[in-house]
């Protein structure tokens, strides 16, 4: 990661935990982005800047770092609400409709920020395109026994599947629900994603697709203007 794009993600960070007061419950995002927010939040608990914050987490990788920083957590079957979910994205279209997935977390992160009253995701400028699906791979989470008949499924649908291969082990990605993961390109993009996340998902053998449809609240763009890390609260077209 370059320097200027991690003065951008640590300045949206910052930004998005401004939101979070005392006494909420607060969904924790995964990724790289996500990660600066809960070592932000983390500092704002140790200080006294905060209190009473409950975290639910995205990922067993954010319930280990939440963890080492001291932030109470429970589970999503254990809480009856979460005030706040701050959350990357991997993509934002103009609409504020994303693809989420690249770390292979999208399945927890979808009930998270479908639980949530207000849904923020923090980007970097990197992230914003015109249509979804041109330069990112869709992730869709599969049962094991189930990869070859859903690739084939995806290839009627016009997408092309390949499975996600691990990179330090032998074998593919192995989701935290014990699952496989399919990166999916659709030639042109996707255009009508809400139409297409219920397409996919109603295919048999998939859990749960990476596009998050209707469900953003507000998107907090980490940008770098004269060389001066800032953040752009961004307007839904």
């Amino acid at each position: 990661m370059s320097d200027l794009q991690n003065r951008m993600k640590q300045a949206v960070a910052t930004a998005a935990t401004e939101q979070i007061q005392s006494g909420m419950v607060v969904g924790l995002g995964s990724g790289s982005t996500a990660a600066l927010m809960i070592e932000a939040l983390g500092a704002k608990l140790n200080s006294g800047a905060l209190t009473d914050i409950v975290g639910v987490t995205t990922s067993f990788q954010g319930e280990v770092l939440a963890a080492e920083l001291g932030i109470p957590l429970k589970s999503l079957n254990a809480i009856q609400r979460i005030d706040l979910a701050i959350d990357g994205a991997d993509e934002v279209d103009p609409s504020f409709q994303l693809i989420k997935g690249g770390g292979a977390c999208h399945v927890q992160e979808k009930l998270v920020a479908r639980r949530a009253d207000r849904f923020v995701v923090v980007v970097d400028s990197t992230k914003l395109v015109e249509r979804l699906n041109l330069g990112f791979l869709l992730p869709v989470e599969v049962l094991p026994g189930a990869w070859r008949q859903v690739t084939a499924e995806l290839a009627a649908l016009g997408g092309e599947a390949q499975l996600r291969m691990a990179i330090r082990k032998a074998g593919p990605v192995v989701t935290d629900q014990g699952n496989l993961v399919l990166d999916v390109t659709f030639a042109g993009g996707i255009a009508e994603p809400a139409a297409l996340e219920g397409t996919i998902n109603n295919l048999p053998g998939v859990l749960e697709n990476g596009l998050f449809v209707n469900l953003t609240d507000q998107v907090l763009v980490g940008e770098i203007n004269d060389g001066i890390p800032g953040v752009r609260d961004l307007v839904k077209r």
